[in-house]
């Protein structure tokens, strides 16, 4: 084992939903790991990992986070592109894997907005070719389904734009997963394949199985599309709001595939809705 193998990994975004389960992955592994957040608080990450206040807006922050680390993990952003490849070969890091989106390389979510952000960042590091960058790529986040918590708790109907438009939602303990795989050294061009669930299922599916997990009787309601526009656009730009609508009128289409890729990487089969609904359960 070389030497640069006991350099510790950097989790970036630790505390995100993804990025714990990195953490909380490569720590099973007996792997060194640092963690870094924004504005990390005491108690918020085991005793023995290290922590550094990170922004991939701050130059310094990051200089201070990378030294020393061997590869990191990071959600793509549109800010500090150029700081984190700056900072990454100042440190001598040798990989950086970017947790990116599907719809990268969908063939029929091109030209929507959120698409045309990831593949932006995707290609500014790509072009920056040292250090190697992996990107990883799901593209149905089964936590979007946070969103309807708040309905469901109030004892409110969840109102859906396409209730029965189907996707293949991957639960974030999956996605981690692949991403763990990238870390340490699965180099298999299924690293960055497209990221899914093991089965495509509607909208009105996933309430089925939340309130099934939670006990509770969930109504949905359907939203027209003006009305689903004006509802996101509260909780977004509006720009990515029309992207969120296209996204599920292309699923609608047909168009939002299950891929084997978990699988693949993984060598066991992508975990289903029905089981992050019950792991998630509380959150409803």
């Amino acid at each position: 084992m070389s030497h640069s193998d006991h350099r510790p990994t950097l989790v970036m975004g630790a505390r995100g939903s993804i990025g714990a389960y990195v953490l909380s992955a490569l720590r099973e592994r007996g792997l060194p790991v640092r963690a870094s957040a924004r504005t990390p608080q005491p108690g918020q990450f085991p005793a023995d990992v290290e922590v550094f206040a990170a922004d991939l807006s701050d130059p310094a922050g990051l200089r201070t986070a990378f030294a020393g680390v061997r590869q990191v993990f990071l959600y793509a952003h549109h800010d500090g592109t150029d700081g984190v490849i700056a900072a990454a070969r100042a440190a001598g890091v040798e990989k950086l894997v970017l947790l990116s989106s599907g719809s990268v390389i969908h063939p029929t979510s091109v030209g929507n907005t959120i698409t045309e952000e990831h593949r932006a960042i995707e290609n500014a590091f790509a072009a920056a070719a040292d250090p190697t960058v992996v990107p990883v790529r799901p593209l149905v986040l089964a936590a979007n389904a946070l969103n309807w918590a708040w309905p469901i708790r109030a004892g409110n109907a969840v109102a859906l734009y396409k209730p029965d438009a189907l996707t293949a939602p991957i639960h974030e303990r999956d996605i981690a997963a692949v991403a763990v795989a990238a870390l340490t050294g699965d180099t298999s061009p299924q690293v960055n394949g497209l990221l899914t669930g093991p089965a495509r299922l509607s909208q009105r599916d996933q309430v089925a199985m939340i309130a099934a997990a939670t006990g509770k009787d969930i109504t949905v309601t359907e939203l027209s599309r003006r009305q689903a526009a004006d509802q996101f656009a509260r909780f977004m730009p509006a720009d990515q709001a029309e992207a969120v609508l296209r996204f599920l009128d292309d699923a609608e289409a047909g168009n939002s595939p299950a891929t084997d890729t978990v699988a693949r990487v993984t060598g066991r089969p992508a975990t289903g809705f029905d089981i992050w609904a019950a792991d998630h359960a509380a959150d409803f």
